[in-house]
């Protein structure tokens, strides 16, 4: 089986690696790929969101699958394009990737399938988020209703930062949706679907703030682990019956069916389980720690759910290790990441047992002498993960990783998975 993935990150270099540990895959692309991508497949300098570009080159390659990493070409309408020329696609059509596009759509859906959600209010205007903070009250929950690459929220018990979130949205063109808050730890879960059939993953949790103790700005996720010991029973079981199922049946039934995987975003509450937001696509940093763990060859399940032939599908095999990773990002990120600095150590790291370095933000760059150096290009660099027989074990295992690894301005949480091995989790009682 000949794969191309479509992406430039760290959630698509975790993707490939998964990909090449499959007998059944024979070759596989990347386009544009990064620096670490390059040094494992053959990558292609074209424009992953353009649906002509990447439609000429699943031709010329001739291949069996595409994947589509990101959510940018799935809302611009790369799948719609690839399938119209008659390719298998993991990933949804632009109307089905309005889960991720939209939150107003996604609210939409959810109120038919009737998935436990946050009450929410989209707002086209300063008065009515003004209506809206004092009616839901603080924290105060304010989103961008568009894409925002995992930044577009703000939580803060500062109604002026409230407003000034909402304003810089309203200048870029984009509504809003504010939102009660919802108490309790979060989850993700990754749901596989070929668009009426639905295979859950393990649930992990990422770490959303750039430093410890969940302070600072949001960021697109700075670390997380994988599996959650502190989880109740039938987690997975419960949210595939009343979150993901439904909503798959629902979007099947309006005529959009979604095949691909179907990111859900929870909080588990003192009401029980609510869902904080769904995405199009596998989450990044989460993928890169849950694709670590998993056994069943991952070409031929997305395959299947490409060509809607998930039912009778098995339950997925996984390492039964936990898996921690770590995100290394850029001086400045996520405001205005510094670009253009040598990385160091990354081979240091991937010679420890059980640890692997996953790219993101990389590029080449010959130096002046005639060598090749790797050197950052984006805000989040790089993702360190290991395997461990439990938290603590993974932990110490990452973190003899992370610090083999350096560049100017290099900055990570040193807390990643801690409260966890500690035991500090709780799970409110409903």
């Amino acid at each position: 089986m000949k794969i191309l993935v479509l992406g430039p990150g760290g959630r698509e270099h975790a993707i490939i690696s998964a990909l090449l540990r499959d007998p059944a895959v024979t070759e596989v692309h990347a386009a544009p790929g990064n620096a670490g991508i390059a040094e494992i497949v053959r990558t292609h300098a074209v424009d992953a969101n353009s649906p002509e570009e990447a439609t000429a080159l699943a031709e010329r390659l001739d291949a069996d699958l595409i994947v589509i990493g990101p959510e940018a070409p799935l809302v611009s309408g790369v799948a719609d394009a690839l399938r119209e020329a008659g390719f298998p696609v993991f990933g949804p059509n632009a109307d089905a990737a309005q889960l991720e596009g939209s939150k107003a759509f996604a609210k939409e859906i959810m109120a038919a399938a009737n998935v436990p959600t946050a009450m929410a209010r989209v707002a086209h205007d300063l008065s009515t988020v003004e209506e809206c903070l004092d009616s839901f009250g603080a924290p105060y929950v304010v989103k961008d209703d568009g894409l925002a690459a995992g930044k577009g929220v703000v939580v803060t018990e500062d109604r002026d930062a409230a407003l000034a979130h909402a304003e810089a949205c309203f200048d870029a063109g984009s509504s809003v949706v504010i939102e009660e808050f919802l108490d309790g730890p979060e989850v993700s879960l990754f749901v596989i679907s070929d668009g009426r059939r639905t295979v859950p993953l393990t649930p992990a949790q990422d770490f959303k703030r750039i430093y410890d103790n969940d302070e600072g700005p949001n960021t697109g996720g700075m670390g997380a682990y994988t599996p959650l010991p502190w989880l109740p029973e039938n987690f997975t079981d419960e949210v595939v019956r009343r979150v993901a199922q439904p909503t798959i049946d629902v979007m099947a039934d309006r005529g959009t069916p979604f095949v691909g995987v179907l990111y859900c975003g929870l909080a588990l509450t003192s009401r029980g389980i609510r869902v904080i937001e769904f995405n199009a696509r596998f989450g990044d940093p989460e993928t890169q720690a849950v694709l670590a763990r998993l056994k069943t060859p991952l070409g031929q399940l997305l395959l299947e759910a490409a060509q809607g032939g998930l039912d009778g599908r098995e339950s997925l095999r996984w390492d039964l290790r936990t898996a921690v990773g770590v995100v290394m990002a850029a001086e400045n990120y996520p405001e205005a990441p510094r670009k253009g600095d040598v990385i160091t150590g990354i081979a240091d790291a991937e010679a420890l047992e059980d640890v692997s370095v996953l790219h993101a933000g990389t590029s080449n760059k010959r130096t002046l002498s005639g060598t090749d150096s790797v050197v950052t290009s984006g805000g989040r660099v790089l993702a360190v993960v290991a395997l461990g027989e439990d938290l603590d074990d993974a932990r110490t295992k990452v973190y003899r990783g992370v610090d083999k690894i350096s560049w100017d301005g290099a900055q990570y949480r040193r807390d990643i998975a801690e409260k966890a091995a500690a035991g500090q989790v709780k799970v409110p009682c409903p």
